[in-house]
C-alpha cells in the first residue's frame, strides 16, 4: 500500500475500497479562514450541534486583515465569539497564515485534516492526509460527520539526488506542473518517494504540497521520516510523530522521475501556474514588483534566504519589494536574528503576517507592471491588477530579480542552505480558547454585526423547468472568475451582497440578468468549457450563483472541490455527453428540461432541449447515491 491508501483505509467509515469509488472517511483535525470561516461557522451553527466534536478544530485570521470599514472587524469578533463558544481554537489576527501556523503547531503524521482553504494540502509536508474543502464540508466535519471523496488513484513523483544553491523547492513543483499540468488530474493525489525525499527539509516539502493544489488534484504528502522528526521536536511536539511511508512503489497509476540535481530555477508565466517556462529563458525582463511570502513560500528557512541573499545588497532603485512572513514565530526568528534590519536596510517593505498580496487584498502592482511573486496563483487579475503579468518564482529567483532589476538567475549569488533550528521560540499566547478546545463555553455571546447574513436555504430540485443559459465561458475558469476576491472578500458573509459580484471579471451584467431570469421563475445555467471552477475552495463560487437561481452547470470538465461545492448547494454539475454540443448553444438561448428527478434518482443522463437551437443534447451527472440525493434534496443543509 502507499500512504494515500492507508490513510484512507485507517480512517474508513464507510463506502468503496479502492480508487474511484466514494468512500467517508473520519476526520481527525479541521481549519477554517475568514474569508470562508464565516460561512461555514453559520452553517455550523444552523445544524443545531452543542460543540465541535472533531479531534481539533482552529479559525485562522489571515485573509481578510486589512480592515477597511467594519465588515473584516465584525467577521472577526463574529469569528472568536463563536469559536468560544462551541470550542475550536482562535487564531488571533497577526499570529500568521493558516497554513504555516497548521504546520508548526498542529499538523500529525497520518492524520486526516480539511480546511476551507485549496492550500489545506500544505500539511503534506509531514505527512498528513490533507485536503481543501467547502466551508459546509468543513461545518459538518466538525460536527463529527464523514467526509465524503472519491478513493484516489496515487500518482508517485520519485526523487532522486539533491537541489543545487539556487534551485528550491519551488523549482520542484513547478517541475511537477510541467509534467502534469493544472487539468485532467481530478480525482489524483501526488504522493513523493524516493532517496531525494531525505535531502529536503519539511518547509520545502511543505511547499510542494501546497503548490499541488494548482494541479487540481485531491492532496499531494510526503512520507513521515526522522526529517519529521527533528521538526516536530524542534516545534516542541516530538510526542505527534509517528513513522509513516510506503510499502514500495508498486501502489501508484503513474510514476515521474525528477533528478534535483539537474533542476534549473523555472517560473509559472501568465496566467497559469501550468505555464512553466526556466528563468533563463525570461532573464533580463525588467521586473517593476517582486512580493515574497504567502503560504507556499513564508518559513524560515525562505525568509532567512532571501535576507541572507539581500545582505551587505540594495534592492534595485525602481523595483518594489515587499516580505510577508508567514507567522509571527518565523518573524520573531528574523527579528531576533537581526535579519529583519537586513531585509529594511536593503529596502525592502516588511509587511503583516498574512494572505494579502496573494488574494489581491492589498500591494496590487501598477498597470502593465511585470510583477514576481512566490505565492501560488497568477490567475489574471487576481493580484487586483487586470494588466499586470505576474510570474510565480522561487525565493532565491524573487531575491536575485530584486538585486538586478530584471529577471534573474539565483545560481550566480546563492547562499548557503538555512539549517533548521534545533528548537523554534514557542509563544502561543495568540492561540485563544486552548483550554477549552473542544468542550467550549456553554450560553457564550455570538456577536453579530450588521454584515453577518444568514445561510441561504436550498429548494428541492425540480423535476421540468424552463431555463436560460445565463452565461458561456470558455477553459480554465477559476473561482476568482466565478467569486472575485480582493476588495470584495468583506462580503463574504453576507450572500446577498457578494451575489452582485459573480462573474464580475467575465460579465459584470450577469447578477442582474440572472436575478432577472430567477424572478420570472426560470432555472439559471452556467455554460462551460474544460477545467470549470480551477483554484480556489471558496463556496462562495457556488452558493452565489444557488442565490441567484442556477440550478445546473453544465462543462466539459468540472474540478474536485467545486464540484462538490456544487452538489452541496443543489446544482447539478454535469460534463457533455458529446463536447462538440458546446459550440452549438449560444448565450442566452432558451433551454427547457423534464424528467430530471427521475435520471438523477435512477442514475441515467439527462436531456435538455435548447429552444431556441432547435435540438436536444445529453448531459452527465457523474455522482454517487448520496450526492444525487443531496441535490434532489435543495443542498447539504437541506438533506441533513
Amino acid at each position: 500500500m502507499n500512504i494515500v491508501d492507508k490513510i484512507i483505509s485507517a480512517h474508513r467509515v464507510s463506502g468503496g475500497n479502492g480508487p474511484g469509488e466514494e468512500v467517508a472517511i473520519r476526520i481527525d483535525q479541521c481549519l477554517t479562514q475568514d474569508a470562508t470561516g464565516t460561512m461555514a461557522y453559520l452553517q455550523f451553527e444552523s445544524m443545531g450541534l452543542d460543540r465541535v466534536k472533531a479531534e481539533l478544530a482552529v479559525s485562522y485570521v489571515d485573509h481578510n486583515t486589512v480592515q477597511v470599514g467594519f465588515e473584516n472587524a465584525d467577521d472577526h469578533d463574529y469569528l472568536q465569539s463563536v469559536a468560544k463558544r462551541y470550542g475550536a481554537i482562535y487564531s488571533k489576527p497577526g499570529n500568521g497564515i493558516c497554513h504555516q501556523l497548521h504546520l508548526e503547531r498542529f499538523g500529525v503524521p497520518g492524520k486526516t485534516l480539511i480546511g476551507s482553504d485549496s492550500h489545506t494540502p500544505t500539511g503534506g509536508g509531514i505527512g498528513m492526509l490533507a485536503m481543501g474543502a467547502g466551508g459546509i464540508d468543513v461545518a459538518v466535519a466538525m460536527g463529527g460527520g464523514p467526509f465524503y471523496i472519491k478513493w484516489p488513484e496515487t500518482i508517485g513523483v520519485r526523487l532522486v539526488g539533491s537541489l543545487r544553491p539556487g534551485v528550491s523547492a519551488k523549482d520542484v513543483i513547478l517541475k511537477v506542473l510541467a509534467r502534469y499540468g493544472t487539468k485532467g488530474n481530478v480525482g489524483k493525489v501526488v504522493e513523493y518517494f524516493g532517496p531525494g525525499v531525505a535531502t529536503l527539509d519539511v518547509p520545502s516539502r511543505a511547499t510542494i504540497c501546497n503548490m499541488g493544489a494548482e494541479l487540481g488534484v485531491t492532496s499531494s504528502l510526503f512520507p513521515s521520516d526522522e526529517t519529521t522528526r527533528l521538526f516536530l521536536e524542534a516545534q516542541g511536539r516530538g510526542g505527534d510523530w509517528s513513522p509513516l511511508a510506503p510499502d514500495g512503489d508498486s501502489g501508484y497509476c503513474d510514476v515521474f522521475e525528477i533528478d534535483l540535481s539537474a533542476l534549473e530555477p523555472l517560473a509559472a508565466a501568465p496566467h497559469s501556474p501550468g505555464n512553466i517556462v526556466s528563468v533563463s529563458s525570461i532573464a533580463g525582463m525588467k521586473v517593476n514588483q517582486i512580493m515574497i511570502g504567502s503560504c507556499t513560500n513564508s518559513s524560515y528557512r525562505d525568509i532567512k534566504t532571501v535576507a541572507k541573499m539581500l545582505e551587505g545588497r540594495r534592492v534595485a532603485q525602481d523595483v518594489e519589494v515587499g516580505i510577508a512572513c508567514g507567522s509571527r514565530q518565523v518573524f520573531k526568528m528574523l527579528a531576533d536574528e537581526g535579519l529583519l534590519s537586513t531585509l529594511i536596510a536593503a529596502g525592502c517593505r516588511i509587511l503583516e503576517n498574512a494572505c494579502g498580496f496573494c488574494i489581491g487584498a492589498h500591494m496590487s502592482p501598477s498597470t502593465n507592471a511585470v510583477s514576481l511573486r512566490t505565492n501560488n496563483r497568477n490567475f489574471e487579475a487576481r493580484s487586483g491588477t487586470k494588466s499586470a503579468q505576474v510570474y510565480l518564482v522561487s525565493p532565491e529567483t524573487a531575491a536575485a530579480s530584486a538585486i538586478a532589476g530584471v529577471v534573474a538567475d539565483p545560481r550566480p549569488v546563492a547562499v548557503a542552505p538555512v539549517a533548521m533550528p534545533e528548537r523554534f521560540p514557542i509563544d502561543d499566547s495568540m492561540f485563544l480558547y486552548r483550554d477549552t478546545a473542544g468542550v467550549g463555553v456553554p450560553g457564550a455571546e455570538i456577536v453579530r454585526g450588521p454584515n453577518i447574513g444568514k445561510v441561504p436555504a436550498g429548494t428541492p430540485f425540480p423535476d421540468a423547468f424552463d431555463a436560460v443559459a445565463a452565461i458561456k465561458v470558455g477553459d480554465k475558469v477559476t473561482t476568482d472568475h466565478i467569486m472575485p476576491a480582493g476588495a470584495r472578500l468583506k462580503f463574504r458573509s453576507n450572500v446577498p451582497q457578494y451575489a452582485k459580484y459573480v462573474f464580475e471579471p467575465v460579465d459584470p451584467t450577469f447578477h442582474d440578468r440572472a436575478l432577472a431570469s430567477k424572478e420570472t421563475g426560470k432555472v439559471n445555467v452556467i455554460v462551460a468549457g474544460e477545467s470549470y471552477g480551477q483554484g480556489s475552495s471558496r463556496e462562495h463560487a457556488a452558493m452565489c450563483p444557488m442565490y441567484l437561481g442556477v440550478r445546473l452547470v453544465v462543462a466539459k470538465s468540472i474540478e474536485r472541490i467545486h464540484k462538490a461545492n456544487l452538489v452541496n448547494f443543489g446544482i447539478i454539475p454535469c460534463t457533455f455527453a458529446d463536447q462538440k454540443d458546446y459550440d452549438r448553444i449560444g448565450m442566452g438561448d432558451e433551454i427547457s428540461a423534464s424528467g430530471v428527478r427521475q435520471a438523477l434518482e435512477g442514475g441515467s443522463d439527462i436531456v435538455l432541449r435548447d429552444v431556441t437551437g432547435g435540438f436536444e443534447f445529453t448531459v452527465r451527472a457523474d455522482l454517487s447515491p448520496r450526492e444525487r440525493r443531496t441535490i434532489l434534496a435543495g443542498g447539504l443543509l437541506a438533506s441533513l
